[in-house]
């Protein structure tokens, strides 16, 4: 497949919230987004690019309505009609795939999540189906102890990647601590009996009593580690191992966010998916009560409006308070759209019944611009919402002048 006449920039797998933020500066007539789940493997991947063809003949029509000519659409869409062939690239997908358009212009993600499929086409990209990725306090690490290893992942709620280069003072494994521990075992087990094996100390199993101190000593040594990596977040960290390992390690942690309860077995016989799901069942409770605090603190703050405002569930109000970074939590219903425009001079919003040329949907802009100023966004289902009529609603920074809608 070749893309040179096209001047693309085509990216993959991973997004970035710096990406987020050039997607969503451009501001261009047309903008298409598609969102398609994908299948990883097996005899329906060949699904994904019947899928990706649909949507594409979706945004065609979108176009067309939209008033573009017949030569406009085929113009815009070609280098991305170009994927549909493209046997390769279907058979090796992750969950879902998002593909942005626009002319002389291509990205697509290769991404662990599956998309709800949707073609939208607007004057921006729609990209309030990516921020569940950058969700604040949705990411987590997860510390993997073992006898023979030790791994740390940075996980989120979609999967589990593992940090790779560690700190210099982070000890390699467990086993290790132990043999080494007496320098003349070390200089012993390096050299060995003179047959190339090497030296087994008997006694030395890690259960037993005479080691737990030694254990306490290694997990001290990775505590103090990882703080310089640590030190830089504030995520969450879930520990993996048998369960007396993990107890001693609670007892040496300094790191004020280690959750109290951990995956416990040894992480060496679980496949990183499944460690990963047994971690999600540690966290989750913790982002349920989050999230629900959230939206007790919403339907507090929603009573004690007066001259003032501290809250709002009026698209109209909350559409220019995101813009101007007024917007301190945001929640949105899942696949619900809200069609007009928005004039920033004026910070006056335009309800549409459907959408129009120049449109955009009100509800994404006002997602992404709350996510680039820094605020939470919880997406949910309708039915969850603080305000089950209304398919947003948000908590300011600040209280701010009340204003009839």
């Amino acid at each position: 497949m070749d893309y040179d006449e096209f001047d693309l920039a085509i990216y993959m797998d991973l997004i970035s919230q710096v990406e987020i933020e050039d997607l969503a500066k451009i501001e261009q007539q047309p903008c298409v987004s598609i969102y398609i789940p994908t299948v990883m493997a097996g005899p329906e991947t060949r699904q994904n690019s019947i899928r990706y063809k649909n949507a594409i003949t979706e945004a065609e029509e979108h176009l067309e309505k939209r008033g573009s000519s017949d030569t406009q659409v085929q113009e815009i869409l070609k280098p991305a009609r170009l994927l549909i062939e493209d046997y390769d690239f279907w058979q090796n997908q992750s969950e879902g795939l998002a593909v942005f358009i626009a002319a002389d212009f291509l990205r697509y993600y290769r991404l662990p999540h599956c998309f709800t499929q949707s073609s939208v086409v607007s004057s921006r990209f729609q990209l309030k189906p990516l921020l569940p990725w950058f969700a604040r306090d949705r990411k987590f690490y997860l510390l993997a102890l073992s006898q023979n290893e030790l791994k740390l992942f940075l996980c989120d709620r979609y999967g589990i990647h593992e940090v790779e280069d560690l700190p210099d003072e982070v000890p390699q494994s467990l086993a290790e601590a132990l043999r080494y521990d007496d320098p003349q075992k070390q200089l012993q087990h390096h050299s060995g009996d003179g047959s190339g094996s090497a030296a087994v100390y008997h006694g030395q199993g890690v259960g037993t009593t005479d080691n737990k101190e030694k254990i306490k000593e290694y997990c001290q040594k990775i505590d103090s580690g990882l703080q310089s990596l640590f030190n830089k977040e504030s995520f969450p960290l879930v520990l993996a191992g048998v369960e007396y390992v993990v107890s001693i390690y609670q007892q040496a942690n300094s790191y004020a966010h280690l959750l109290s309860e951990g995956v416990i077995g040894n992480p060496e016989n679980i496949q990183h998916q499944e460690l990963h799901q047994q971690a999600l069942q540690v966290i989750e409770p913790r982002w349920q009560a989050e999230e629900q605090q959230a939206i007790a603190t919403y339907q507090e703050s929603i009573q004690l409006a007066d001259t003032t405002e501290k809250a709002s569930s009026q698209l109209e109000r909350i559409v220019p308070a995101a813009y101007n970074g007024q917007v301190d939590t945001l929640f949105i219903a899942e696949d619900w759209e809200a069609w007009g425009k928005f004039d920033p001079q004026a910070n006056k919003v335009e309800r549409q019944t459907s959408p129009q040329t120049q449109d955009i949907d009100l509800i994404d802009f006002a997602a992404v611009h709350t996510f680039l100023k820094g605020g939470y966004i919880y997406s949910m289902p309708m039915e969850k919402m603080p305000t089950t009529d209304k398919p947003i609603a948000a908590i300011f920074r600040y209280p701010v002048a009340a204003v009839t809608v």
